[in-house]
């Protein structure tokens, strides 16, 4: 049987990594799935196209969810394609790991900008969309933002702002039975992770050391899990962050 039959589903950030492993699992479980991408074209057909393979339903749509306008017309593709959509998971985000005191105004911006504002606005445009029987918002959280680490504060900050937004709009959106959660994985071997932290042996080493089941978490581990959380198995779930973090 599968879990999410009838359910429209979007994905902010799907082109590749865990974006992508969620868009699939959700397609794969009977959903049609709105695949959104800013910059990696490419990347989101070959999501749609893996989705198609499955028997699936999928759409691309390109969309920088840092301005509201592409927000708007990214709902407004959705709904006219598919459908009003009712789950929405917020995967996209933006992360530079580097000391503080050499982050520039500019990476605060742009983080703050996608990783805080972009979600804000595609909660926004959920929760005035959903259908009346309600629907289902994951918000990606980390696993330090409540254990930041030298080297990720402002990555960091934003995602305690997405713990925070996440326990706030459930508490809020509750009574229109919309659930509100967040996944708040540790270390995913994904593109991003291995662009930004440029695993050495040494380092690799130091954080498998630092990850009690001794391995690096994959995109499917988290996809997992928002599937779990999409369905009506959770459906009495809501206001968690779940630590997806082979038990760091």
């Amino acid at each position: 049987m599968k879990a999410l039959r009838g359910k429209i589903a979007l994905v902010t950030g799907a082109s590749k990594g865990i974006g992508a492993a969620i868009a699939t699992a959700y397609a794969a479980a009977g959903a049609r799935v709105v695949v959104n991408y800013r910059q990696d074209e490419v990347g989101a057909a070959d999501v749609v196209s893996d989705i198609r393979t499955l028997g699936g339903e999928g759409l691309a749509v390109q969309a920088d969810i840092s301005r509201e306008q592409d927000v708007v017309r990214l709902f407004d593709t959705a709904q006219a394609h598919f459908g009003v959509p009712d789950i929405v998971v917020n995967n996209a985000g933006q992360f530079h790991h580097g000391e503080f005191n050499s982050l520039s105004l500019l990476d605060m911006q742009q983080q703050l900008n996608v990783n805080v504002l972009g979600t804000l606005l595609v909660c926004q445009q959920a929760a005035l969309r959903f259908p009346a029987q309600g629907g289902c918002i994951i918000n990606l959280s980390a696993l330090n933002s409540q254990q930041s680490t030298p080297g990720s504060v402002l990555w960091a900050t934003t995602k305690g702002a997405i713990d925070t937004l996440t326990q706030g709009l459930a508490r809020e959106l509750g009574p229109r039975n919309i659930r509100v959660n967040a996944l708040a994985p540790g270390i995913i071997l994904t593109e991003g992770l291995l662009a930004a932290k440029k695993l050495n042996p040494q380092l690799k080493a130091q954080l498998l050391a630092a990850t009690p089941l001794g391995r690096f978490g994959l995109p499917e581990d988290v996809a997992q899990v928002a599937l779990f959380l999409a369905s009506e198995e959770a459906a009495y779930v809501s206001g968690e962050r779940v630590l997806i973090a082979g038990g760091a």
